[in-house]
């Protein structure tokens, strides 16, 4: 594929949203409701917001994507992963924070998106602070 096709398919509105419910409507074209079958993990503080690990899993069936959000973010959408049938749902990255605020991860699946949210404290902001 050509590298002008791969960008074409990017999620411009998603990525360019500033609230994480906007980001996810344009994502996923609906609101998300909350789940405890999203299985999300962050540390409760993180030392350094350039680099805060996250990790998220579920035993949904058929997910699609997974994609991890951070509500202090000027843009909140930090990572958007697509999955084919056969992945197991199980993703895990290192993004960056400015500010103690919620990460929060949604699981499209079945038509559906479902969330988990937690809090993570910065000490030291990961966006220039």
């Amino acid at each position: 594929m050509i590298p002008s096709q791969l960008f074409a398919a990017w999620p411009k509105d998603a990525f360019n949203s500033e609230a994480v419910n906007d980001a996810i409507s344009q994502l996923y074209g609906q609101v998300p409701q909350a789940s405890d079958r999203v299985k999300l993990k962050t540390p409760e503080i993180a030392e350094n917001g350039a680099v805060v690990p996250v990790t998220v899993s579920t035993a949904i069936e058929d997910v699609e994507s997974i994609s991890i959000y951070v509500e202090g973010n000027p843009n909140p959408l930090a990572a958007t992963f697509e999955l084919t049938p056969y992945a197991v749902a199980s993703v895990a990255t290192r993004i960056k924070m400015g500010e103690t605020s919620n990460v929060v991860a949604a699981v499209y699946a079945n038509g559906n998106v479902y969330t988990a949210a937690q809090e993570v404290k910065v000490t030291i902001g990961g966006c220039g602070g």
